[in-house]
């Protein structure tokens, strides 16, 4: 997956950000697909896959499933996963 972050040396703060991700082909159908990150008070850093238009009916989004001790290191993570699995991740949330 080609997915880079669009930021670095994020803030301190737990705030989520929010990344686009190349969408997937789901039904025939572009699927949009988001990364929302997030560094929690330990010093982890979290993700989940928001699939859907944003602030929709029809939005999905998984839970933290995402974990790492860098931001790189998650980053390796969502890059590793294949359209395939994301697929199925949109699937198991209809």
């Amino acid at each position: 997956m080609p997915a880079q972050p669009a930021r670095f040396n994020a803030p301190d703060s737990g705030d989520a950000v929010v990344h686009d991700l190349p969408p997937i082909r789901f039904d025939g159908q572009l699927i949009p697909i988001r990364l929302q990150v997030r560094r929690s008070e330990d010093g982890v850093w979290r993700g989940r896959v928001l699939f859907g238009a944003a602030d929709t009916e029809a939005e999905r989004a998984t839970a933290e499933i995402f974990c790492a001790a860098s931001e790189p290191d998650l980053w390796q993570a969502v890059r590793d996963l294949r359209d395939h699995h994301l697929r199925d991740l949109y699937r198991s949330l209809l």
